[in-house]
């Protein structure tokens, strides 16, 4: 019998079936509590978002020790930092994890998705043949997929009730020997460290327009210019992250808007001394950095809600609507004076 332990597989799907299952159900994979050196670079690589949407584990039924028709299920989203956090929890517990199929996303935003969703954990405890499996009729979800699932439909459509375990995977085995979650285990947490080790994604993904404008602006407006977008990208990147408990305001957006303004000031104020400038150049420089950098940083900062269980899917939504339309306006006049006063230095007004 084959294992698979968390990583993306090597071999075929099939070489991890047990070849002893029979029936119509798809065989039963198996895995272990221990997190392997691999599995370690693969959670680093994962946070750096390389090969992100390939970081998955295949859906299906897994079997952790020496499990019996009596032993728990845990469901789990098939995204492999989800999959292992739960596995290397439930070290020295024969268990069943019926992994769903949430497209290589974790079990928070798959919730906001759908795909950690009613529908699909109804599918798969069909799929698996879960009932022919384990006597009883419970499967425990973790506490962040509740926004997904609908415990009373999938009671109805599949005879299994839901069971919300804790929100984080450690302390599962503190809450098996009662079942019944503290107002700790219950408690949505958001600590800096959290915030910090989402950083690098966040700063992938924005890493190559940064350097791409920087060097634009570098050769057009100098190294203060260059300077500034860097600086904008951070801001809103790792700083943002940092900072978001602390910063005034209750929006994302709002909140991006209000270190924007804070980032752009030494900026502003060293435009405002470039040698050279008229006083009217020396305004749009101004406003210039005060428009597209809080612009930047808000957009940025509104993209971390993804990230973050500080929001909801409706209230992403609002804020999208109602401060994205904010955010092109400013950047884009920003932009306009910007290129404005790049044509009076070149015909000599400013």
């Amino acid at each position: 019998m084959q294992s698979c332990c968390g990583s993306v597989q090597k071999e075929p799907a099939s070489a991890c079936f047990c070849t002893g299952k029979t029936g119509p159900a798809p065989g039963i994979r198996t895995t272990t509590s221990i997190i392997t050196s691999a599995n370690g670079r693969d959670h680093f690589l994962a946070r750096w978002g390389v090969n992100r949407m390939g970081r998955i584990v295949t859906p299906g039924l897994y079997r952790l020790g020496s499990p019996t028709t009596d032993s728990p299920v845990f469901a789990s989203a098939n995204y492999t930092l989800s999959f292992d956090a739960l596995r290397s929890a439930l070290a020295g517990t024969d268990a069943w994890i019926l992994v769903l199929d949430t497209k290589g996303i974790n079990v928070w935003c798959a919730a906001g998705k759908g795909t950690f969703g009613t529908g699909e954990l109804i599918r798969r405890i069909a799929v698996t043949g879960l009932s022919e499996i384990v006597s009883h009729r419970r499967i425990i979800l973790p506490q962040l997929g509740a926004p997904g699932v609908s415990a009373h439909e999938v009671a109805h459509g599949s005879g299994f009730s839901v069971e919300y375990g804790p929100v984080r995977a450690r302390d599962l085995p503190e809450y098996l020997t009662t079942h019944t979650a503290t107002r700790e285990m219950r408690t949505v947490r958001f600590p800096l460290a959290d915030r910090l080790v989402l950083c690098p994604m966040e700063l992938v993904h924005a890493l190559l327009p940064m350097i791409a404008v920087a060097v634009v602006l570098y050769f057009l407006a100098g190294p203060v210019a260059a300077l500034a977008a860097v600086a904008a990208v951070l801001a809103g990147t790792v700083l943002f992250p940092a900072l978001l408990p602390v910063i005034p305001a209750r929006d994302f957006s709002t909140k991006g808007f209000v270190l924007g303004a804070i980032v752009a000031i030494p900026f502003a104020a060293s435009f405002a001394r470039a040698p050279g400038l008229s006083g009217i150049a020396q305004v749009i420089a101004v406003l210039v950095s005060f428009l597209i950098i809080p612009a930047v940083v808000a957009y940025l900062a509104l993209n971390f809600t993804g990230s973050t269980t500080f929001t909801s899917r409706t209230g992403v939504k609002k804020e999208i609507f109602r401060y994205v339309p904010v955010m092109v306006l400013m950047a884009g006049a920003g932009t306009v004076l910007g290129i404005a006063l790049g044509v009076l230095r070149l015909t000599g007004v400013a």
